[in-house]
């Protein structure tokens, strides 16, 4: 029997964002939390995929007949191009394979055992390759193209001036692999601004600041001073050193901080990064719920089937 799988993004509860959500976008907003650590896959395949956030991915099947591969822990290598599950869409059947979901996330190399095994494909990897392939195929039935430009473009724009062979290394990819992995998320850039006319990757969000010391959260510096007043950019008096106005998000949070261009704390340079990426997330918005509707559209049409849930 199908049932809907829903994705959702989830934060932490903590106050700054709790109030930041409340100044700019009202009561029961919750915003995403920074993204400092994500996998590979989040950020290049299916990293425009995320946005869809509380939409459908598609019907959620478990069938008790999909392969041999079943109920395994464990494969070998004469395992991997066995089926570990398959989405139905456009009237055609695709299978994916053991193979594909684990170098879906790493180099096949770098799945290996000390006992010579693989590890069984989880769920998550599996629904991963079916909705990347979805979105490629939509990729492509649109007529988007990819040049090698472009594909470093994307690169610099999600991973700064690191190059692909370091890149590939640090997520225990082949450089060939993780150079496809970025003209498939350079692809699906392209269908976003097609479909929803904005910038997936949202460049105006602000850096976050840098982390202090342990222990040092409350400890004002002048960097973090500068931090903030450079967000706060007209809502504050440089020659004064207060507010220049106090009709903005900003004041609504930090009306109570006391701070200035030559001293702040990390905390409060936290709380105004909240606010400024809570600005730009509402700023974008009309572009968001367009991508919304496209990929629920999309993907609730098609059916992944997956041979049993392995975590």
């Amino acid at each position: 029997m199908a049932s809907h799988l829903q994705t959702g993004a989830s934060a932490s509860n903590d106050g700054a964002r709790a109030t930041y959500g409340t100044a700019v976008h009202g009561a029961g907003f919750e915003p995403p939390a920074p993204r400092r650590g994500v996998p590979v896959w989040a950020l290049v395949v299916c990293i425009l995929a995320a946005l869809a956030v509380g939409g459908l991915v598609g019907r959620f099947l478990l069938t008790p007949n999909i392969s041999y591969l079943e109920g395994a822990v464990t494969i070998t290598s004469d395992q991997l191009d066995g089926v570990v599950g398959s989405y139905y869409s456009d009237g055609e059947y695709h299978e994916i394979t053991a193979r594909q979901a684990l170098e879906a996330t790493a180099s096949l190399e770098s799945h290996v055992t000390d006992e010579g095994t693989y590890p069984m494909p989880s769920a998550e990897s599996i629904i991963n390759v079916a909705r990347n392939q979805l979105l490629q195929d939509a990729v492509h039935a649109e007529g988007i193209e990819v040049t090698d430009a472009d594909a470093d473009a994307y690169r610099q724009k999600v991973f700064g001036d690191v190059d692909v062979a370091t890149l590939a290394e640090n997520y225990a990819m082949s450089a060939e692999q993780f150079n496809q992995l970025l003209i498939e998320g350079a692809g699906v850039e392209k269908l976003y601004q097609q479909v929803a006319g904005g910038d997936a990757i949202a460049p105006a969000v602000p850096e976050l600041p840098p982390a202090p010391a342990e222990g040092q959260e409350d400890t004002p510096t002048q960097e973090y001073g500068a931090y903030i007043v450079k967000l706060l950019g007209d809502n504050w008096d440089s020659a004064k050193n207060t507010w220049a106005n106090r009709d903005n998000p900003y004041y609504e949070v930090m009306e109570d901080d006391v701070f200035s261009a030559d001293g702040a704390t990390y905390n409060q340079a936290m709380e105004a990064y909240y606010v400024a990426y809570g600005i730009q997330t509402e700023n974008n918005q009309p572009s968001i719920d367009a991508w919304d509707a496209y990929m629920n559209d999309l993907l609730s049409k098609a059916s992944i089937t997956i041979g049993e849930l392995v975590s």
